[in-house]
């Protein structure tokens, strides 16, 4: 009975399911809608259950019909991977490699594996850039990247395979002529509350991945910023404090430009530990470059992990 199911059936079933109608459906299918209640009614016959109730204003998923799109999606996942990797068999080497990392990812890792794949693919032509929060998963998704790196557990994606690697600290920082650097006495941690009374720079994300939810924000007034350099003057320039990756902020803290603000709800001394995570879609092979790009940055970072 079921030898009649085609994938595609089951990309209709995803379709009207995240569109909420046939009509969004056919329309983010590049179909008529006749087409998608076709398709439709042709699984469910396959199937020989009811997949939609179409009684009210719009399909709603059956209590059926929500236990095979969970199915339905991973069949797909898995054929999109299957062919994934059989164009990777024939692939040739790439004319471009975009790759879109984390800003709190250490650059000099990203340089020194690329030193390594433009040395192997001299003719590959590199698109690189760096994006905070959900804008690397965000350009991925959105296949405007072939590889991206991410920093934090925020943001995961069904379609987005990742691969650990290694850890990032980051710390709560503050100017030595801020006025809450002479709060920080010794061991003392500060509770919530001594920050709260103190502007906090943050960097605002570019997509909407974060849906409005603050992540490490502790004072109620906030200055946001695009782009971990402006983040970094602005702390330094006295105008409030933040948290800064180790990597970017060592030099400040050992010159005496920035001192640590041991906030308890940052852990100890006000530092914690993000781990970093490389992507890629488990539908888009990977190719000759792209593979030895990853092959470079895990060999760089797993003793990190």
């Amino acid at each position: 009975m079921l030898d009649g199911l085609t994938l595609d059936q089951m990309r209709v079933l995803i379709a009207v399911a995240e569109t909420g109608s046939f009509r969004a459906a056919a329309k983010r299918l590049g179909r008529v809608q006749s087409a998608i209640s076709h398709a439709i009614g042709n699984l469910e016959t396959e199937l020989g259950i009811c997949l939609f109730d179409r009684s009210g204003h719009r399909p709603t998923l059956t209590v059926e019909g929500q236990t095979l799109l969970a199915d339905a999606r991973a069949v797909l996942l898995k054929t999109d991977a299957l062919r994934a990797r059989a164009r990777g068999m024939e692939q040739g080497v790439e004319l471009e490699l975009r790759i879109v990392v984390d800003t709190l990812f250490p650059l000099p890792e990203i340089g020194a594996a690329l030193l390594a794949m433009r040395n192997a693919f001299p003719t590959v032509s590199v698109n690189l850039s760096v994006l905070p929060l959900g804008g690397p998963v965000s350009a991925l998704d959105q296949k405007k990247c072939d590889l991206a790196i991410t920093v934090g557990e925020e943001f995961r994606n069904p379609h987005i395979e990742a691969e650990a690697v290694g850890t990032t600290a980051m710390i709560a920082v503050v100017a030595a002529t801020h006025p809450l650097a002479q709060a920080i006495r010794g061991d003392t941690l500060l509770p919530k509350t001594a920050l709260a009374e103190h502007l906090q720079i943050v960097i605002e994300d570019p997509t909407p991945l974060s849906d409005g939810t603050d992540i490490g924000v502790l004072s109620p007034g906030t200055w946001r910023v695009g782009s971990l350099d402006v983040k970094h003057n602005l702390i330094l320039s006295g105008l409030g404090w933040g948290r800064m990756p180790f990597w970017r902020i060592s030099q400040d803290l050992e010159d005496g430009r920035l001192i640590r603000v041991p906030a308890v709800s940052f852990g100890k001394d006000g530092e914690t530990l993000l781990h970093c995570y490389l992507l890629h879609r488990t539908d888009q092979a990977m190719g000759p470059a792209a593979r030895l790009l990853r092959r470079e940055i895990l060999a760089r970072t797993q003793s990190n992990l």
